[in-house]
């Protein structure tokens, strides 16, 4: 009983966020306005490096695919796996940062195009709206 009211509330919420999405008139791009706000970048360096210390994906792969490119036999262990691990750090340095920039020009170009933002409102309001009733008419899941 529970199950089904929570799940038709946020069916409900999912269709009128996207109603909303739809019927709302769209603000006007101005090209002149570039939503870039300023972070602290000690803040940021923290964040990063938690996120990736608490990150499972990377910890298996320090333990689990780092070590098989370790040679013993030629010494020094604890160095080759601290290069390995700089190399392995120093390449995601330069492609997230490549993603980052990307993405950074793309979503200023985006914000700026009257289009894009017609799109957008179209397809995501449809989005919600479809997931809300696809969300009201889910079976439960028992047999």
């Amino acid at each position: 009983m529970a199950f089904s009211v929570v799940k038709y509330a946020g069916a409900a919420y999912l269709i009128w966020l996207g109603l909303r999405k739809l019927f709302t008139r769209p603000r006007e791009p101005d090209p002149s306005v570039v939503v870039s706000p300023r972070s602290d970048f000690g803040r940021l360096l923290r964040d990063g490096f938690v996120v990736n210390l608490l990150n499972p994906k990377t910890a298996l792969f320090f333990l689990a695919f780092l070590p098989q490119f370790v040679e013993v036999g030629r010494g020094h262990t604890a160095m080759q796996i601290a290069v390995l691990g700089l190399v392995f750090t120093l390449i995601g340095i330069v492609t997230d940062g490549c993603y980052a920039l990307v993405a950074g020009t793309a979503g200023n170009w985006l914000r700026r195009s009257r289009i894009y933002l017609t799109v957008e409102r179209y397809v995501s309001g449809t989005l919600f709206v479809g997931l809300g009733v696809t969300a009201a008419l889910a079976g439960n899941g028992r047999k």
